[in-house]
């Protein structure tokens, strides 16, 4: 027996379908935005501006900065510990459910130290939370856990965190 199925039906599956990779792609975009405020400096309103009014912000070594304002406030200070950063965010799994979604990260950011001007190897694992928000994606939640953090010259093999 043959079941015709309509246009309209197949249609409605195909954008089911696609709906999760396209907003997927759009958290890649938010991610690559968010990497390249960082890396100008630590522009704290083009950051800010990618998180919810409520959002969380955390690193451990850099602390825990809960709502849009507190955010901002803290990478005003952030290109003065670090002068220097580029942020390769690596590795996405992302899972998208309807309006919200989670993703972990893989970060490796070669940097410098503002305190004593050191190049340095970072590297860590970023878990986040997303929601739409007026049809776009924001961050709810971003949590940075470190893998390693040192010196340049001296290398992750000989000292894992400085």
């Amino acid at each position: 027996m043959i079941v015709a199925v309509s246009l309209e039906d197949r249609l409605a599956a195909l954008e089911k379908r696609l709906a999760p990779l396209e907003d997927a792609e759009s958290i890649r975009n938010l991610k690559a935005r968010y990497a390249a405020y960082c890396d100008d400096n630590y522009n704290p309103d083009g950051i800010a501006s990618l998180f919810t009014e409520d959002a969380v912000w955390e690193s451990k070594g850099l602390g825990r900065y809960e709502g849009r304002d507190a955010i901002r406030d803290f990478f005003k200070s952030a290109s003065g510990i670090f002068t220097f950063a580029i942020h390769y965010s690596l590795n996405a799994e992302i899972h998208v459910d309807g309006d919200t979604a989670r993703a972990q990260w893989y970060l490796f950011m070669p940097c410098t130290l503002g305190a004593n001007n050191q190049a340095m190897w970072r590297a860590g694992i970023d878990n986040e939370r997303y929601v739409r928000v007026d049809g776009g994606w924001m961050f709810k939640e971003k949590t940075s856990a470190p893998l390693f953090n040192t010196p340049f010259d001296t290398g992750w093999a000989q000292q894992r965190y400085s």
